[in-house]
């Protein structure tokens, strides 16, 4: 590589950067960049992608952020500084915050957890689609286990960052808005709406604190959710275990109108259902044929 060239181009390149409306981006929207700009930076054709990444690396404010996912790496670069936030929705395409992360950001909870939750949307997994079949039996064995939880994380600073396999829903209920990370710096995130949020989090309340945590951010959702989005979202997710009666539930418990829960009744209720896995002492709630810890 001609040190030359690139040292000449260096305060171009520098002010080519400083005016890109993100700071956050993907190895291979850098080496874009320097495809479309190699001809006016004048830079030598043996000037690889490599080299380019090494030189500004090494002689401008452009970092590079490696987490080492056990599923795959995943990198990303960041021109100056960004919020944490920002450089995990850079790690790849169409990345969303979910579960304890969206519950924080919409203010469905008082806690500041340890962990960020992202994830990415990938093939239907089974338990989103009802052509597979269901019985009593089959329930009751599942949710005498442990939830699956991923171990697809890792530490970075005093957090832990979950990366986590979804169901292709079509992003059903992701939106765009600005959350603010625990800094205070705004962030144009995409995350779960509430009423995504709310479902994800009764699915998953292994991702939101346990159970407790889930019934708070019910209540603290109440004068903000949507009940006819939230079922309307539940019967196109078309899961394969009956969360709509532990969804019910919460309702219920957190004191929402009867015409509100009454949306989620209509619902069939063809088998008793769980709360969650694993519980030890239960009691049995016949209106939503539920399982649920005892006290609770």
């Amino acid at each position: 590589m001609s040190r030359a060239r690139i040292q000449i181009a260096k305060p171009d390149i520098v002010r080519y950067f400083d005016e890109l409306p993100s700071r956050v981006l993907k190895p291979r929207e850098v080496y874009a960049i320097l495809s479309e700009q190699r001809g006016f930076w004048r830079l030598a054709q043996n000037t690889t992608a490599e080299r380019f990444v090494e030189f500004l690396l090494k002689h401008s404010k452009l970092k590079q952020y490696v987490f080492r996912f056990p599923q795959r790496e995943e990198k990303c670069y960041v021109w100056d500084h960004a919020p944490l936030l920002a450089i995990l929705l850079g790690l790849k395409k169409d990345l969303h915050f979910s579960h304890y992360t969206a519950m924080r950001a919409h203010g469905l909870t008082e806690q500041s957890p340890k962990s960020i939750y992202l994830t990415d949307e990938r093939t239907t997994q089974v338990e989103s689609s009802r052509e597979t079949e269901i019985s009593q039996a089959a329930i009751d064995t599942a949710f005498q286990k442990p939830a699956r939880s991923s171990n697809n994380w890792v530490e970075h600073e005093d957090k832990k960052i979950f990366l986590l396999n979804g169901a292709d829903t079509g992003h059903l209920g992701v939106i765009a808005e600005m959350m603010t990370d625990e800094s205070g710096a705004e962030v144009k995130g995409r995350l779960t709406s509430i009423e995504r949020t709310l479902i994800d989090i009764t699915v998953r309340p292994v991702y939101a604190g346990g159970v407790y945590e889930v019934a708070k951010a019910y209540r603290m959702a109440k004068d903000r959710v949507s009940i006819n989005k939230l079922v309307a979202m539940l019967q196109k997710l078309r899961f394969l275990y009956p969360y709509h009666q532990a969804v019910g539930y919460y309702l219920q418990r957190a004191d929402y109108k009867s015409s509100q829960i009454d949306l989620v009744r209509r619902l069939s209720m063809e088998y008793d259902f769980y709360l969650a896995h694993e519980m030890k002492d239960t009691r049995y709630d016949q209106s939503w044929r539920l399982h649920v810890p005892s006290g609770f």
